[in-house]
């Protein structure tokens, strides 16, 4: 049995050796292709929007030769790269903006944000070398732009928006990647960090979505496996009962953790809601305190409402997994995260699956077999045990 207890911790250990993989992996900006006549001297991958940055900066002459990298929302999309230097928003912002010509050519211009008003013109820093090129999904900007002498730290702002309408950008998505695209640039040392508020509110959404993904999403059913197929196992009575408790428990324990980081989230986020999220979260949460308060009204083996017991309590646990597994892809939309987080939890996800239907088929050997034996003569007449 404790083989089989690290079968099925398998998942989960691979799972997060799976994030700590790709955490390690996850600068790409060094591999991108600029084009051999273009080199910069640092480049850094942007925490949103799967942007990157490349830039070669003389302090002395204040000569800043930037290279920004970014897939547009849609084909025929744009995206921006912004200096502000006199906040760490989008209001004030000096924007080098590229998207396609009705020609089919690249090109890219200087625009001045004030609000959400984007006007097109000279910006505040002297620009030259100014160009856009498009390929294999992305869009690139180049540029030099001259900076006050002895400038070490610039706020940047990055956006990518869906279309283009009578030759200007159109809005783009406020999504929470969209919302949080700010932060700052420090030339001398190469280093890119987000803005204080951006930073703070995404740790809190990594928080709340790594909880939810390791409660709902991998402990509940990992110990709804071990109720379901481990019983089947004498030798394993009542050991299997101890650690499906153990797992619920302690995902429900977790998920409410998730929760509360959720509803902290939602009251700094005023007018920004995922209805989808929120509801299957509200379903899933409610469903779950129902699981756990219903256990202290759990009859005893043989009473008679045991049987519609046991029905109530398998059909609100496999709702609470369903809602749970749904709700974490849920997640993953809204946090807009790389491609690779999704496919680490559907690996789980498989694993945990494949465990399953190789112990439902293990199970239903083991029950069939004993019907077989139960139904044989015991020395010449009907086994005193069968019925």
């Amino acid at each position: 049995m404790a083989a089989l207890g690290l079968r099925l911790a398998l998942p989960v250990a691979l799972f997060l050796l799976l994030l700590g993989g790709f955490a390690s992996g996850a600068s790409s900006c060094s591999s991108a292709s600029l084009g051999s006549n273009r080199v910069y001297a640092t480049c850094s991958d942007l925490p949103y929007l799967s942007a990157s940055l490349h830039w070669s900066y003389d302090a002395a002459s204040g000569n800043l030769s930037v290279a920004f990298v970014a897939p547009p929302a849609q084909p025929d999309g744009w995206v921006a790269w912004a200096i502000n230097p006199t906040g760490q928003g989008m209001d004030g912002s000096q924007a080098l903006i590229a998207f396609q010509q009705p020609d089919g050519s690249m090109r890219a211009r200087t625009y001045s944000i004030k609000g959400t008003d984007v006007e097109q013109g000279p910006i505040a820093f002297d620009t030259s070398d100014l160009a856009a090129e498009q390929s294999g999904g992305v869009m690139r900007i180049f540029a030099t732009l001259k900076l006050t002498s002895g400038t070490t730290t610039v706020n940047q702002v990055w956006q990518v928006g869906p279309s283009v309408s009578s030759g200007a950008p159109q809005p783009h998505e406020l999504q929470p990647a969209n919302l949080h695209s700010t932060g700052k640039v420090d030339l001398i040392r190469g280093a890119t960090s987000q803005s204080s508020a951006g930073s703070s509110t995404t740790k809190s959404k990594n928080v709340h979505g790594v909880l939810n993904a390791v409660s709902w999403g991998i402990l509940l059913p990992v110990g709804a496996i071990f109720a379901r197929y481990l019983k089947t196992f004498k030798s394993a009575d009542p050991a299997w009962f101890y650690l499906h408790i153990t797992c619920q428990t302690i995902g429900y324990g977790v998920g409410v953790g998730g929760w509360a980081t959720g509803l902290n989230l939602g009251s700094k986020s005023k007018g920004i809601q995922y209805t989808t999220h929120r509801n299957i979260g509200i379903s899933l949460f409610s469903l779950a305190t129902l699981q756990v308060f219903a256990l202290f009204l759990r009859p005893n083996q043989d009473h008679k409402y045991r049987f519609y017991w046991n029905i109530y309590h398998h059909l609100i646990g496999y709702a609470v997994i369903s809602l749970g597994i749904a709700n974490v892809f849920e997640g993953f939309k809204v946090l807009s995260i790389d491609h690779k987080w999704t496919v680490a939890y559907i690996i789980a996800i498989c694993i945990l699956a494949a465990i399953a239907l190789f112990l439902e088929i293990v199970t239903w050997i083991i029950a069939l077999r004993r019907k077989s034996d139960d139904s044989k003569p015991y020395n010449g007449v009907k086994h005193p045990l069968s019925t």
